[in-house]
């Protein structure tokens, strides 16, 4: 049995309180020490409700919540720690060309990049982190995050209760959906460094 099935076995003996409290702690630590099972996890909870364990606005209140809350843990990290993320012991968690790759991201799409977060798989924690070292507006970092987090995790419990006990095809979607955000991601990050060398090499004469 894999470490997800165990979770959801032992998911599925925790009293409602309890599948809301682990729902926060997963949505929470994911990110501080990703990778996580949450999204596979809330999509099972999805099946929760239908089955009438959990109701889905407790359930959105407590993913998002816990989303939220640790991005912003992660935010203040990154604001008053920043020169060690990047050159001390942390940098082994958050590698250098990460931060660039997110550096840039932010640069080319702003405060776009806050909403997008809980959809780009893979960068969802050095995203928090990075938008404390670029010391991004606190209200408005907070509610974006929020904003985002609660669209995807509404996503997901959605998903969990129309597919119900086949939920674990969601989780083979989302695998396959991880990766080809990943790659996009990647390929629109190399052209805006392309476009930024090549621009940077040949500079447009002045008039």
């Amino acid at each position: 049995m894999s470490l997800i099935e165990q979770g959801i076995h032992w998911l599925q003996q925790l009293p409602p309180e309890g599948v809301l409290a682990l729902m926060f702690f997963l949505a929470f630590i994911e990110n501080i020490f990703p990778p996580s099972p949450s999204d596979v996890l809330l999509v099972f909870a999805g099946t929760l409700i239908g089955l009438g364990t959990i109701d889905f606005p407790s359930a959105l209140i407590a993913s998002t919540a816990g989303g939220a809350i640790g991005f912003m843990v992660a935010y203040f990290l990154g604001r008053y720690f920043q020169e060690h993320i990047v050159t001390g012991r942390l940098s082994r968690y958050l590698p250098l060309a990460a931060i660039n790759q997110v550096e840039l991201m932010f640069q080319r799409f702003g405060y776009g990049v806050i909403i997008a977060n809980r959809f780009l798989a893979g960068t969802r924690a050095i995203v928090s982190v990075v938008a404390g070292m670029s010391k991004l507006n606190l209200t408005v970092t907070t509610l974006l995050c929020a904003l985002s987090a609660a669209a995807w995790n509404a996503i997901l419990l959605y998903l969990g209760m129309i597919f119900g006990k086949n939920w674990q095809k969601v989780g083979e979607y989302l695998s396959i959906y991880s990766t080809v955000v990943t790659i996009i991601v990647l390929t629109v990050v190399g052209v805006f460094v392309w476009r930024h060398l090549k621009n940077k090499r040949n500079p447009t004469p002045e008039s």
